[in-house]
């Protein structure tokens, strides 16, 4: 019978005592495979038998952000500056042929589906790492806090921020993270810093609220249960179509959206009836609140509780505000409204925030548009509650519901049974106007 030496370190499925790296296993592997199985020194080989399956090592894309130009530039420069009698043309230049490829890379770790933004999860060492979550991103430094209630300044592993994505950061606010902290001796010299660490990889994420911004991808928060749309019956002026543009978002990521409207003490409640109605009659919740007069808080301290949320809207409609009033410990910074009818910007990054009644809110600063991610103009219709019952009501299968005739959704426009402003809003959005 021959042994091995184990070339990692797992424990028995009954418990018993973990095996060293340097320790020999006691019994031979089968089918002669030099890293499969071992029992503990406790057991016997048919109680403790497990299997210590290598990582995976697998081709990912890396960005194309620091290879060198392909061709050689400065032609005319060069050419007016000396001419070409002094030096023959550049032997070495030319033109690689490897393309797309020569930007891939083997990385060892795990495949993911398509749900995820990364197409690998890293391998890394999870007993000599610390689980936590994202609190909020500064530039290339993010704040994360460990399960124990530590914090950490983190920076991101240079491979996580090299793999091919269509991302803009590869750590946002709200992802679950696995950091590697700083050692002693690093931090020897400078023990009255905060804790510092590295982010080795970025958990799978269970939903993301993201937006178009210069053709890519903008995950403005991840992991969170609600977004609550937060705009002002005045001051700013109330936009519907950013509400939708919103509501669509939250119902392609799984996320349920509840709309918030604020200050209605600057107006007559009545006048925002017509609009909360047509929402409301598509199950979506509307709440009507008021930061001045205390007006439906309670309401919005009970949809917090014990949730992920993340409030998101234009700038200056108040949410900070409205955190700060069911909240008091968080004090957030508040500004008053500009001469324009415009909010100042006074949240400059997303946060988030541990709320002291329990759950979590992420503060985000204000948006003044909200381009769509991921949605193509033919998936626009499907992601309409109160128009989609209609699809299939059309004379034609491919009806876009603008100009065909016999065209079911026109119909029930005219007829009052569909919103009228909601069906602009659709053809906006899908046609871009």
């Amino acid at each position: 019978m021959s042994s091995h030496v184990l070339g990692v370190s797992v424990q028995c499925g009954l418990g018993h005592e973990r095996l060293d790296r340097s320790e020999t296993c006691p019994i031979s592997c089968p089918n002669g495979l030099a890293t499969a199985s071992m029992r503990c020194n406790n057991g016997s080989p048919d109680s403790c038998y497990n299997e210590a399956m290598p990582a995976k090592k697998v081709r990912v894309d890396f960005r194309k952000n620091r290879s060198e130009r392909t061709r050689i530039g400065g032609w005319t420069r060069k050419f007016n500056e000396h001419g070409f009698e002094e030096e023959s043309e550049v032997a070495n230049e030319r033109i690689g042929g490897k393309c797309e490829l020569s930007r891939k890379r083997t990385v060892v770790g795990e495949l993911t589906d398509n749900n995820t933004d990364f197409d690998v999860l890293p391998d890394v060492d999870t007993e000599r790492l610390l689980a936590g979550r994202v609190l909020r991103v500064h530039g290339v430094s993010s704040v994360v806090q460990t399960d124990d209630g530590r914090q950490f300044h983190c920076v991101t592993r240079r491979i996580l921020k090299t793999l091919a994505t269509e991302q803009r950061q590869p750590v946002v606010t709200g992802d679950r993270v696995l950091i590697r902290p700083a050692s002693a001796e690093d931090r020897r010299h400078c023990r009255h810093l905060p804790e510092e660490g590295m982010i080795e990889r970025v958990e799978p994420r269970t939903s993301t609220i993201a937006r178009m911004s210069k053709q890519r991808k903008h995950v403005i928060v991840a992991n969170v249960d609600q977004v609550l749309i937060v705009a002002s019956a005045a001051e700013p002026v109330l936009k519907p179509n950013l509400i939708d543009r919103m509501i669509l978002t939250a119902e392609q990521s799984g996320v349920r959206p509840v709309i918030c409207i604020n200050k209605i003490d600057l107006i007559d409640p009545a006048e925002l009836q017509p609009l909360a109605g047509v929402y409301a009659q598509m199950g979506y919740k509307v709440l009507l609140l008021s930061v001045e007069s205390g007006f439906g808080l309670k309401h919005f301290h009970r949809l917090l509780t014990n949730q992920s949320s993340v409030v998101a809207g234009q700038s200056g409609v108040g949410k900070s505000s409205l955190l700060n009033a069911v909240d008091p410990h968080i004090q957030l910074r508040v500004a008053e409204i500009g001469n324009a009818q415009k909010g100042k910007h006074t949240t400059t990054t997303a946060e988030l925030i541990q709320l002291s009644f329990g759950g979590y809110v992420v503060d985000t600063p204000g948006m003044r548009q909200f381009m769509l991610w991921d949605i193509i103009p033919e998936e626009v219709f499907g992601l309409f509650r109160d128009l989609r019952p209609y699809e299939n009501r059309c004379h034609f299968p491919d009806c876009t519901h603008s100009h065909e005739e016999n065209c079911a959704v026109k119909f029930a426009v005219g007829e009052g049974r569909l919103d009228l402003r909601r069906y602009e809003s659709y053809l906006s959005i899908r046609f871009g106007q």
